[in-house]
């Protein structure tokens, strides 16, 4: 039988963590990476936070196509 590697044993332990959690503790975890990003960019380019949203919402749109299940209204 082989050994486990750190690697394999690492990432068990990280997927049954996630598992563990609640939705309201992923969202929160969600939320406060989107406002470190906004924080970090702002700090980087010497912007204000409303700036760097929205930028950062700017670049995340740009590429993206319309939803066909929105459809087009006359």
């Amino acid at each position: 039988m082989r050994k486990p590697s750190v690697a394999n044993s690492l990432r068990e332990e990280l997927v049954a963590r996630d598992v563990a959690r609640s939705p309201e503790e992923c969202v929160a975890d969600a939320w406060a990476l989107g406002q470190e990003a906004i924080a970090a960019y702002a700090a980087a380019h010497g912007v204000g936070r409303r700036r760097a949203r929205a930028f950062i919402e700017a670049m995340r749109a740009a590429g993206r196509k319309p939803s066909k299940a929105a459809g087009t209204r006359p």
